[in-house]
């Protein structure tokens, strides 16, 4: 049940903070007064879809909260997200908007916790169910007609789709591995022509080591030239040990200055450090000489070697041209010698396929009939409970039916669902959405809903102007729907009827004033440029006084004595009605 909701600019709403009573509540204004805006507020507050334009005009941010009083099945979902519950059961669901540069950003919370919009719906579909205005138009989709069917039929036609969709998905798979291997053949072929080459190419240039061009490369730049490398080491060789020119070596050099500062250091030890690191570099220059002269020794032209790494070099290139680096080429290599065998083994053979493919088939259909003679049970119910529930909503002569015919199978099962009417004695059934009326339509809704109303479990029902295209008895009969309703659900009701408003148990009123532009604490005047604005208030109207002249204003527009008459006549009536209902309940 929602409890409270707190709005911060959103839509035309500056500030607003509501408690709703636990029965009916009814919000009445004039047409354009912003009563589907709290709706939407609803719907956002729990995730639902907003755009930049959500956010009121001046402002950078809005804010949404609606605390929930959680049931027994809502609470027990909440434990299961690792949620704590406020107060033992209060679930506050809160969003904030920010405009962006990108467009609009979005942060949702549960209790405090930050969650993902998923989680959001999912919770939404346990506390509220929402009709809106515009959806007695999609009452004549068959889809939507088919789901209602299977809802109402229960936890064991759901399973029974479950199946179907599951034995369709099966077969579906099966249909396309048999379709797949009838048509590929000849590409397979093909591919495997390709594959044995590409495999025998790269298998004959024995491709192992990624870094093997590299290191070949590097290996012909040393082999081109030996001569200099071997000139270059000997002069290194003399730089460093040996110089047979009047100029000394480095360790020559080195071996004087080491004999000096062991003179030295007989006078200052201080000097012991600086001879220990000329010891060590004469040590460093002398291993390095050693090593310069045996590189030199051991270098040899070797024209042979030259040419086998040149063509290796040539080899690999190809390869690279043809299959990319060298990394990659490998690493295509492992994976067409897969590919080719699972070729070469062919995979499933035709037949086999064809079977899998029928016992899927067969499967499918026997899941679907299982399907339908569920449906068929469970039409037979609803059209009862359905006339039913519209006999008291001045159709006392309607028939309504669940037309079944066999159709493909679908992952819906293989019935074609189609809802027929007849509102009027003497016409014959006809599809709902071809024949029914505005109010006809609103009227069908509404009891569809209190067809549902038992095995709902979203604990809250909200409807938008439900009661459109009807007036005078038809309206009375949906205000007696809505209150029964409220027997069993918190409703939240947006109406022009005051024959509905009159039955509320919470009644508020909704219009627009106009403000001061930064008379609102959350804009700055400077910044918005008109010198007005204009804001959606509510209401709560808790005396009598105040909603006989609501009602008396819904009735004929003006606060009238003829009209305060027939207001407080309402009142009278709905409060015999309510109380009446009571002791039949």
């Amino acid at each position: 049940m929602l409890l409270s909701l707190r709005i911060e600019n959103f839509a035309l709403i500056d500030c607003l903070d509501l408690e709703f009573g636990p029965n009916l509540n009814v919000f009445t204004g004039e047409t354009g007064a912003g009563k589907s805006i709290i709706l939407d507020a609803i719907d956002a507050a729990l995730g639902g879809k907003v755009d930049r334009r959500a956010i009121r005009t001046g402002a950078a941010r809005s804010i949404l909260e609606a605390t929930f009083e959680l049931d027994k099945l809502a609470a027990t979902w909440l434990s299961e997200q690792e949620i704590e519950p406020i107060d033992g059961n209060l679930a506050v669901c809160s969003r904030e908007l920010t405009a962006s540069s990108g467009g609009l950003r979005s942060r949702s919370r549960l209790n405090g916790i930050l969650v993902n919009r998923q989680v959001m719906e999912q919770l939404r579909d346990r506390l509220v169910e929402i009709t809106a205005q515009g959806q007695t138009v999609q009452l004549g989709q068959e889809s939507l007609q088919r789901e209602w069917l299977d809802l109402y039929g229960g936890t064991t036609l759901t399973e029974a789709r479950s199946q179907v969709a599951a034995a369709w998905l099966t077969a579906s798979q099966a249909k396309t591995a048999l379709d797949s291997r009838r048509q590929s053949e000849q590409q397979r072929l093909q591919r495997l022509d390709l594959l044995e080459y590409q495999v025998r190419e790269l298998g004959e240039a024995q491709i192992e080591d990624g870094g093997e061009l590299e290191h070949l490369e590097q290996e012909s730049i040393r082999l081109s030239h030996v001569v200099e490398l071997q000139q270059q080491s000997y002069q290194v060789y003399q730089a460093l040990y040996q110089n047979d020119g009047d100029t000394a070596s480095a360790a020559d050099l080195l071996s004087k200055a080491e004999e000096t500062l062991t003179d030295m250091a007989v006078y200052d030890l201080q000097l012991q450090p600086i001879l220990d690191m000329v010891n060590d570099a004469l040590a460093q220059v002398t291993e390095a000489s050693r090593q310069i002269s045996s590189y030199g020794e051991e270098l040899e032209a070797d024209p042979e070697k030259l040419e086998e790494v040149e063509d290796r070099i040539r080899q690999l290139k190809q390869i690279c041209r043809k299959y990319g680096p060298l990394k990659e080429a490998i690493a295509y290599y492992h994976s067409i010698q897969n590919e080719l065998n699972e070729l070469l083994e062919g995979g499933e053979s035709m037949e086999a396929l064809e079977l899998a493919y029928q016992a899927a088939v067969g499967q499918l259909k026997d899941a679907s009939s299982l399907l339908t003679t569920l449906r068929r049970e469970a039409a037979l119910q609803l059209e009862a409970h359905l006339v039913a529930e519209l006999k008291p909503l001045a159709m006392e002569k309607v028939q309504f039916q669940v037309e079944m015919a066999a159709c493909d199978p679908t992952a819906t099962g293989a019935d074609r669902i189609v809802f027929c009417f007849s509102p009027n004695p003497g016409e014959p059934l006809q599809p709902l959405g071809a024949i029914a009326s505005g109010g006809e339509m609103s009227r069908f809704l509404l009891a569809i809903k209190a067809c549902f109303s038992q095995i709902a479990s979203a604990s809250t029902l909200v409807f938008d102007e439900i009661d459109a295209g009807v007036s005078g008895k038809v309206a009375g009969a949906i205000a007696k729907k809505l209150y029964q309703l409220s027997d069993k659900h918190q409703v939240l009701c947006v109406t022009h009827q005051p024959l509905i408003a009159a039955m509320a148990d919470s009644h508020f009123r909704v219009n627009k004033q106009t403000i001061p532009a930064g008379s609102d604490i959350n804009e700055d005047a400077g910044n918005l440029g008109p010198i007005e604005r204009t804001v959606v208030r509510v209401a709560a109207l808790n005396s009598q006084l105040s909603r006989r002249e609501e009602l008396a204003q819904l009735a004929s527009g003006r606060s009238a004595t003829e009209a305060i008459a027939f207001a407080e006549s309402l009142l009278v009536q709905a409060a015999s009605l309510r109380e009446t209902m009571a002791n039949d309940r």
